[in-house]
């Protein structure tokens, strides 16, 4: 089984160009089918097998969402297994995904929006960087992984466009707002250090995830909103605010570097309030 999983592993980050972060996440859901394998062959695994995993897993009170992850990651590497002609069929083909709940992403008003990002005192070099990051994250609507891994050549100041890279290393071009701009360069410029990537933590190393997650919660806490809000929370905020102000589902699915429409849709039921409102006040008999 350790064999089969590795030369999976090994396929999605040279054949499917895969980032570490999903190779990671197929290696902890297959180490976990592994272990409730035991010592049955791959070629051994058959429908009633898989059925069992799963039940197995729902014993252990996971989320429809985590098992059907798991699943996912298990048709993926049987997938590949028939792929690679060492199986002939694939156990996965007839069992289905558990449904989920559809929850709609959560988003900040325009002036929720306003006050986060103007929390930072920029008299210091962590309060420009912070007010940079809050502008950069919601003048882009880019992914935390992306912002992370951002670097000052891909930065356009000029032209207002900044390159990233998304799920599946895919570059896109995203523009960027002046504020978002001139609050990066005016950090930078106090920073003034020679690194790989822009935003630093205090050791002047980069800055990653869980320090943006630290961040955004002091502030907050400091401005005294809702304690579930993420750094996601901008990204949303970011697309629902486009489409309330007109912007079209298509353009705001490049922006997000969504690969499906349908991914981007689940942003039109946030906009419902805004619809009722303009025809509240456009139609003549309402």
């Amino acid at each position: 089984m350790e064999r089969h999983i590795e030369k999976f592993l090994r396929y999605l980050e040279i054949e499917r160009n895969a980032s570490a972060h999903t190779i990671l996440n197929y290696k902890l859901d297959l180490n976990v089918f592994g272990a409730f394998l035991k010592d049955v062959p791959v070629e051994d695994v058959g429908y009633l097998l898989v059925r069992k995993f799963l039940a197995h897993l729902k014993e252990q009170n996971l989320s429809a969402r985590s098992i059907g992850r798991k699943l996912s990651s298990v048709r993926s590497f049987f997938k590949f297994l028939v792929r690679d002609g060492y199986l002939k069929t694939n156990p996965t083909d007839a069992i289905s995904s558990p449904k989920l709940e559809k929850s709609l992403p959560k988003f900040l008003t325009e002036e929720d929006v306003t006050r986060l990002i103007e929390a930072p005192a920029v008299d210091t070099l962590k309060g420009l960087r912070d007010r940079a990051i809050l502008e950069t994250l919601y003048s882009t609507g880019m992914r935390i992984s992306e912002l992370v891994s951002l670097k000052e050549d891909n930065i356009d100041f000029i032209g207002g466009t900044l390159k990233v890279y998304g799920k599946g290393k895919k570059e896109r071009m995203l523009p960027v707002g002046d504020r978002a701009l001139r609050a990066i360069r005016t950090y930078l410029k106090e920073q003034n250090v020679k690194s790989e990537t822009v935003f630093l933590n205090k050791n002047k190393k980069s800055l990653g995830a869980r320090g943006i997650r630290k961040m955004l919660d002091g502030y907050i806490h400091q401005i005294s909103l809702s304690n579930h809000i993420s750094p996601h929370t901008l990204r949303h905020s970011f697309a629902t605010h486009l489409l309330n102000r007109g912007a079209d589902l298509r353009s705001v699915q490049e922006l997000l570097g969504h690969a499906n429409l349908s991914t981007t849709q689940i942003y039109t039921h946030l906009t419902t309030e805004k619809l009722k409102s303009v025809y509240e006040k456009a139609h003549p008999r309402a």
